[in-house]
């Protein structure tokens, strides 16, 4: 796998473990203006990388998120499984 194609991977996983984690702090401090401001610029943050990802190398998903079309839909599954990528 190319470095570049890494590191976005590497980044988008980054992002949806901090969302994930700011997600669960929201859910019982839902008036935290800054945790809700951190994210939604996160969450920006992983539409713009999972685009990058998806414009260059193809569907990430075959639902959901992407706005790949009908003829890739099976596409991610030729992508390397997490514990298959080195970094």
């Amino acid at each position: 796998m190319d470095y570049h194609r890494a590191k976005i991977l590497r980044e988008i996983q980054e992002l949806e473990f901090a969302l994930v984690e700011l997600n669960l702090y929201l859910d019982t401090h839902p008036a935290d203006n800054k945790a809700l401001m951190t994210f939604n610029n996160l969450a920006e943050r992983l539409a713009a990388a999972r685009k990058a990802y998806e414009a260059r190398y193809g569907p990430l998903v075959n639902f959901g998120f992407s706005d790949h079309p009908p003829h890739m839909a099976w596409k991610w599954m030729e992508e390397p499984w997490p514990w298959e990528i080195e970094y």
